[in-house]
Order: structure tokens, then sequence, then C-alpha cells
């Protein structure tokens, strides 16, 4: 198994670390990626554990795929114990630092304990230095990477870095590597800074692993398949940011804090007019849809500015739900998210939510601090960004997460908290799209879209939903029959690419077969495996099983799949509790588990869930939330 790399263990207090093998067993069973992190949180942790505490762990995993000539490997997941949920913690970053770990032969890295100062990794294939970061603690994101750059001398480095919003623990701080790929959700950046790690630094490596020229079938076959798919020449084009326009038309866009499903300014701020300033485009390593750009603004108001062209999601929770109608503020404050080391869709989603309670008179003089909230103020937005990076103010108080936030700022604050689990929603709004409501609800790591990243509702025709799912409803954004199994179906699918490193862009929104007949085939390849779409299935159950039965043991309530019910407020509604109840008890029979959403075997939870805020102090997440 030589295209397998190794595990680094790294105890961050002592700086020693050790070097072994990555089981076969355990890449046939786990794969790689999400699987693989997952099993090892699960055998390390037998009860509750403090997200910001030393004794958490830190876990990075190339997929098992990653790096290699794959089209689309380069994928990282990153997993610890959540600070902004108190359950799994999950992320998952491009670019190049797979690869690059996959060419210093490392497969996963592990980081436990806590520095007893700032520090930074240094690692070659083979070796790995701890340096002191006193020196860059308190840099944004691109200064820490620049000034690396210019101390080490030399060129080519890959970094992964937190900005000062994870230096200052904020709930939601992410880590980022360039100028923009992020690992974006629940809080990993928070946890990289509570172990006093600025950074994690990458030097050159042997050759990553590649097929032989026979065995190069199945990739070019899966290559083809991305070119020839839907919406292949738009992403390449305008990225996921140039679907804002369609996705309001679809009436599915999460406006001003959900208040509304369709934004009169979407047209404003879709990204297709970002293209006269594209000065070129990017992206990730081994992926022909480059679907990332650098902009440099031509004209308007912030003339001169140079940044990058934002993702589909922050394009949403910066724009429409907070109703923001300015494009070139939003890429400003996109761009200054990635740099401060904020996750840019908790971001704004929280702006969203104290602006609601700002226009519903529910926020007082006393939290503004004088801040003007009203809706799509650019000004107060970025104000409040920064805030939440140096954990100051009203955005300081943002910065312990929407939940506890809502807590401090009173019992009606509460109401208008659009999240689940803790983890604040994405940009679709749920009571439109059923799927994606049933999404929300049963995600592992709470609110999110992207976690399972079901396009089968809207990508798929009646006929394929008849063959798949026995009924055409499948694919009526306003239908729950068969919502449950096609949820099922997407979640294994996900989970094997996030196991195998694959990037879910081209997969799920271009390829959009859910099959896994592609995934296999490559797998085969590489491996030498006789690997089925059936066993790479039976993995992503496993895994998902497991996933559920690791958020139960620390307290994850089944009442907790959930919305809040200020979904189930509309006067005309697709969304009720009865259709949310039927769709979700399909989704638990189609799992095979309980009626509660238990996995076979799993013992009934006894006490409440608890986690720790941003502060230290101990709270129960959930002690308001009704059955």
């Amino acid at each position: 198994m030589s295209f397998l790399g190794r595990i680094l263990d790294i105890d961050l207090f002592t700086g020693e670390a050790t070097f072994s093998p990555y089981p076969e067993a355990m890449a046939r069973n786990y794969l790689g990626g999400r699987g693989f992190n997952l099993y090892h949180l699960d055998s390390a942790f037998s009860g509750f554990v403090d997200p910001l505490s030393p004794q958490n762990i830190l876990a990075f995993s190339c997929g098992l795929l990653t790096g290699t000539s794959v089209p689309t490997s380069s994928r990282v997941h990153v997993n610890a114990i959540s600070p902004q949920t108190g359950i799994l913690g999950s992320s998952n970053i491009g670019g190049y630092v797979g690869a690059r770990l996959r060419s210093c032969g490392i497969q996963t890295l592990l980081l436990r304990r806590r520095a007893t100062r700032p520090v930074y990794l240094y690692i070659t294939e083979g070796r790995l230095e701890v340096r002191d970061a006193a020196r860059l603690w308190g840099l944004d994101t691109i200064e820490t990477q620049e000034r690396i750059q210019e101390e080490l001398e030399e060129k080519g480095l890959k970094i992964l870095t937190i900005g000062p919003a994870g230096e200052n623990r904020a709930v939601f701080a992410c880590i980022i590597s360039g100028k923009d790929h992020a690992a974006g959700r629940t809080g990993m950046g928070a946890v990289m800074g509570s172990k006093n790690l600025k950074a994690i630094v990458l030097g050159k490596g042997r050759s990553a692993p590649r097929r032989k020229r026979k065995e190069k079938r199945a990739g070019k076959a899966y290559l083809q398949a991305i070119k020839s798919g839907v919406g292949y020449a738009e992403f390449t084009q305008y990225g996921g940011a140039g679907y804002v326009q369609a996705v309001s038309d679809l009436r599915m866009i999460g406006t001003r804090n959900f208040q509304s499903d369709h934004f009169e300014a979407a047209e404003k701020i879709d990204g297709r007019h970002l293209k006269p300033d594209l000065i070129r485009y990017s992206g990730c390593f081994s992926c022909p849809i480059q679907c990332k750009a650098d902009l440099k603004f031509k004209t308007g108001r912030r003339k001169g500015y140079s940044g990058t062209r934002p993702e589909f999601e922050p394009m949403i929770n910066l724009g429409a739900k907070c109703g923001l109608e300015d494009l070139q503020t939003l890429v400003y404050l996109d761009n200054l998210c990635s740099r401060l080391g904020v996750d840019s869709i908790s971001a704004g989603a929280v702006i969203a939510f104290v602006m609601d309670l700002h226009d519903r008179g529910i926020l007082s003089a006393e939290h503004t601090g004088g801040l003007d909230l009203s809706w799509g103020n650019g000004d107060a937005m970025e104000t409040l960004i920064r805030q939440m990076a140096s954990g100051e103010k009203l955005g300081g108080i943002l910065a312990r997460g929407i939940l506890r936030a809502a807590e401090i700022l009173g019992p009606e604050a509460e109401r208008y908290a659009a999240h689940v689990k803790g983890l604040d929603m994405s940009a679709y709004h749920p009571g439109r799209s059923m799927a994606t409501a049933l999404t929300y609800t049963v995600s592992s790591r709470g609110g999110d879209y992207n976690h399972i990243y079901q396009s089968i509702e809207y990508g798929w025709t009646p006929e394929q939903a008849q063959r798949e799912f026995g009924t055409p409803k499948v694919v009526d954004i306003h239908a729950v029959e068969g919502k449950g199994r096609m949820l099922r179906r997407a979640l294994m699918v996900n989970i094997a690419l996030d196991c195998l490193g694959l990037c879910k862009v081209p997969a799920l929104s271009i390829v959009r077969t859910y099959d896994l007949k592609h995934e296999a085939a490559l797998t085969a390849e590489l491996t030498g495996w006789e690997i089925t779409p059936a066993d790479l299935f039976q993995a992503a159950q496993g895994i998902a099983d497991l996933e559920r039965r690791f958020n139960l043991r620390h307290g994850l309530s089944p009442a907790e799949d959930r919305l809040p019910d200020m979904f189930f407020n509309d006067p005309e509604p697709h969304l009720t509790r009865e259709r949310m109840a039927a769709m979700r008890q399909e989704f638990y029979r189609a799992m095979g588990w309980d009626e509660e959403g238990r996995p076979l075997g799993e013992a009934p939870l006894t006490t409440p869930r608890e986690t720790v805020d941003a502060v230290g102090g101990r709270m129960n997440l959930y002690h308001h939330l009704k059955n």
C-alpha cells in the first residue's frame, strides 16, 4: 500500500512527535479524511471534552485519493469537538495543502494538548520543527503567510493559518490557506488558536502518489463527465458566485434573516457582474474547473481594491441575508473575513440576526454601542466583523455563537436565532425547499447544507426520481414524498467524497449522478482493490452511524433534529411540523435507525448536553429547546 501516507501525531505541549503507518485495514474500512478522523476521535474521547481545552484533539486527514492525479483530489478534512456546537466539529478545505501533505508522506496530522507559547509547525518529508510564532501573533492570515515566506526564504510553501479570530477563540473562527481556501465551519480555527498554534507550514516533499499510465481510464472518464456536465461552463466562468439570481428566482434564498425567500436586489449582487473585474482564474490542485478568481475593481466606490471572488454561500449570507445590495462591499467583507480568520457564513448569519433584532426593536442601545444596524449597512457590518475577530463589544458577543449571543441579548432574541444544534444556518431558505429543511435538521454538524449537499431535488428529472426513489415528487421542491430516502442517498455520497478527498462541486453540482460509480472506479485503479459502489456505500453507512453515535454520546438529544419555531409561522406554508416529522421519520427508517434517530444498539440519552462558551463559562446549550 505504498500510496498511503503516514500518521504524524504531535504533542504540542512537549513538541514530541511520532510517525506511524496508516493501517491498510483503516483505509479499507474508513478510507480517509472524514472517516479516519471520526474513528480516531471516537476512540480517544470517552466523555465530555471542553472544546477549547488542551484535551481536545485537532485532526487533519487527507482523503484516500487526495494528492494523486485523480481529478479534483485536493481535499483535507478537519475535525475536533466544536466550540460552536459542543458536538463533532467538521470542516473541509481544498487548495494545495492536501497535495503537499501527501508529498510530505503524511496522510493524517493529529494535534494534541497545547503549546506553552505561540508556535507554528514546519513540516517536510520525515521532518518536523516547532518554531516560535510570537512575532506572528496578531497578524491576519495573509500577513502571516507573507511573513513566513519572507523569513524562511523558501519558495512554494503551503501554509494553513489562523487569524486574530482564532487567536481570540471566536467560536466560528476558521483556518485559511492561500487567500481564501478555508476550513470554515464549526470553529476549527478557534480550536487551533486554543492550542497556541498559529500556522502549519508545509515545505517541499517527494512526488505525490500517482497512477500508472495504464491505470488512467477511470480518471479520463471522470474528467470527461465533469467537462460535459450541467453548468460546467458557468462554473468555470463565474464559480458559485454566479447563481445568486437563479436561487432568488426559485424563491429559495434566505433574505433578511429568513424573513423572505426572495431578494429584490439579487440581480445587483449576482457574481456574474464581477467578470469585468477579473484578473485571473484560480482553484485547487488537480481540478479542471478552477472556480476561484482574483479581482481588481476598475470603477466604483472601491476602485483599485484587489481581492478574491466570494463563494456561493457568503454571497448570500453576507448579501441577501443581511439586505446588502452593494456587490463591491460584499466582496470586500468576504475578503475581510478570510483575512481575520472568520467563517464568512457564520459572520453573515449572526449579523443578519442582530439586524433582524434591530429591525424589530428588540436590540437595546446598550448592546448596539451606537451602531446603525439597518439592513444593508455595509459599514456597520465591517465594524461587527472586526469586533468578532477582536472579541470586543457587540461583535464579541456574536463571536460566542448565535445561540449564546441570543441568550445574552434576551429571551425575545432567541425567537430569531436561526440555527440547528447550535450551528447557524447557511444560504437556502428551508421553508421553500423540503429537502433543504430536512438537510438542516439531520446534518451531523448542525444547520448546514454542504455537509449533505443534495442537488438531486433541483437537478434530476422526474424520470430519474421515479426510477431511483419510486416517486417523481422527489424533484418537486415543495413535496415531502421520498425526501427521506433521497437524503439518505445524498448523505452516503457526501461521506464517501469527504473520505476520498474529492471536491463536491464537480461531483454533485455538475456530474450529479449520486451513484459512486466514478468514485469506485477511481479508487480501484489507485489502490488495486476490487471495490464497487456498493462497498463505498457500505463504508459511508458505517461512518454515518458512528457520527450519530458519537454525537449522542457527547450529549446530542434526538429532539435537536428540528428547525427553529420561526420557520413554522408562514401563513401559506409548504413546511409544517407534521410534514417535517414525516420526512424525518422516513430518513431515520432509510438509515436503519429507530424512530428517535438512534442507530441500533445506541443507549438512550440520560443527561443534558453541556458545552463551554468562548470565555470558558459552562452552560447548557439546549435548556430552552422544546420537544
